[in-house]
């Protein structure tokens, strides 16, 4: 297919989830979309990406996705936060073969049934929002006609999510599939009451939530409600 015919295609699909879903549910509808459209995607999820601290989940294709997602946050690492962090997309077909430069998300999706992973940055200029993040079950690396249109429903979604930011009013904001403020609340809480820095007071919550085997996101919740001892978190 020309490019200009596969942008057409997939321009009208994403301007018709658009229509039917709203402004507010659209994250969620365009991760839908990626997995009725792209041969061989299993699940896709849409995260917006900032520092090591600031992610928003803002869509996931089902609850497998999210989870994968949530431990990319959990470790600091992953094909989506590199995808990220270099503009460009990162395509691993075969996680047990080349799974080796994130050794902390390989050994903490071992048993999530996750053989392949893709990524694809959402930017747009200078402006990186987050990345598009698609999951399959079995190894094999998608054809080339799939890698060109998830590429163009990165760009496609990445301009959908600029102009809702511009004309969305508050009651039409995105919703936050997985939201991460109780972790800034905790990080916060933990700095003051220990006297050290945010990155460290993160790097800490991170590190009990890896050695536990539980999301970050988890152990945040426990140290806002009183949970853990925060001697559990001193060192």
């Amino acid at each position: 297919m020309l490019d200009g015919q596969r942008r057409d295609r997939l321009t009208r699909m994403v301007t018709e989830c658009t229509t039917a879903h709203g402004r507010s549910g659209l994250a969620q509808a365009l991760c839908d979309v990626c997995v009725r459209v792209l041969p061989g995607v299993d699940a896709a999820a849409l995260t917006l990406r900032g520092d090591a601290r600031a992610q928003e989940m803002i869509g996931a294709s089902d609850r497998w996705a999210a989870r994968l997602e949530e431990i990319q946050y959990t470790v600091g690492e992953g094909p989506g936060v590199e995808a990220f962090d270099i503009g460009g997309p990162v395509l691993v077909g075969d996680l047990s073969a080349d799974g080796a430069r994130w050794p902390g998300f390989t050994a903490n999706t071992a048993s999530e049934d996750l053989a392949a992973v893709f990524a694809f940055p959402l930017q747009f200029g200078g402006i990186r929002l987050g990345t598009l993040d698609l999951y399959r079950r079995r190894p094999g690396g998608l054809s080339a006609d799939a890698i060109a249109d998830a590429a163009v429903l990165a760009d496609l979604v990445t301009l959908a999510l600029l102009e809702q930011d511009e004309l969305a009013g508050d009651d039409d904001r995105l919703r936050m599939v997985v939201s991460y403020q109780d972790v800034n609340v905790a990080t916060g809480m933990l700095a003051a009451q220990l006297r050290i820095g945010l990155e460290d007071a993160f790097a800490r919550l991170r590190a009990h939530a890896f050695s536990s085997g539980r999301s970050v996101l988890e152990v945040a919740r426990d140290v806002l409600a009183r949970s853990i001892p925060l001697d559990q978190l001193a060192d």
